[in-house]
């Protein structure tokens, strides 16, 4: 519902800026949360029979052809973040690092979604639409790209321990 009424030209700068801050701001929220609320193992994070472990998703959209050129946001984010982009340490450690890691990428990337309503308090009501297909462009390739990425990750785990 429409509460304010601006210029054209402030409703198309609001949208411009108030993406990056959405953006920003979820990443932000996430890096600050405990690794524990970031559990690969949750029901919402982990791997489904559907997904049959990451596979549904290059078949379904390639994945493996195009995540490469997905931005890491772990490289933005200096002190906190973590790159994930590629991995030079495999260890243990390190893996069950990446793992939270992608579940705190995830999460952003989920959270980065959800405020495309907020475009209604001040723009037609069309524009809400439009956010919503900005935000799942925008956000769902790098969610695609965690729930692939992470149930590998785990099978390595799991393979080096059998070894």
């Amino acid at each position: 519902m429409r509460l304010f009424y601006c210029s054209n030209v402030v409703t198309v700068l609001l949208c411009f800026v108030l993406w990056p801050v959405f953006q920003a701001g979820a990443a932000i929220l996430c890096l600050n949360l405990p690794d524990r609320l970031f559990r690969p193992d949750a029901f919402f994070f982990r791997s489904h029979r559907w997904e049959q472990n990451g596979r549904f998703y290059d078949k379904a959209f390639l994945v493996r052809r195009w995540k490469h050129l997905l931005p890491d946001g772990g490289a933005v984010w200096k002190q906190k973040g973590y790159q994930k982009k590629t991995l030079t340490d495999f260890s243990e450690q390190n893996l069950n690092r990446f793992l939270v890691e992608s579940v705190r990428g995830e999460c952003s990337h989920w959270l980065a979604i959800l405020p495309f309503w907020v475009f209604g308090l001040f723009a037609p009501p069309v524009v809400i639409w439009i956010m919503l297909a900005y935000a799942l462009a925008v956000n769902i390739p790098c969610i695609i790209a965690q729930r692939y990425n992470r149930p590998r990750i785990q099978a390595l785990m799991a393979h080096r321990k059998r070894t």
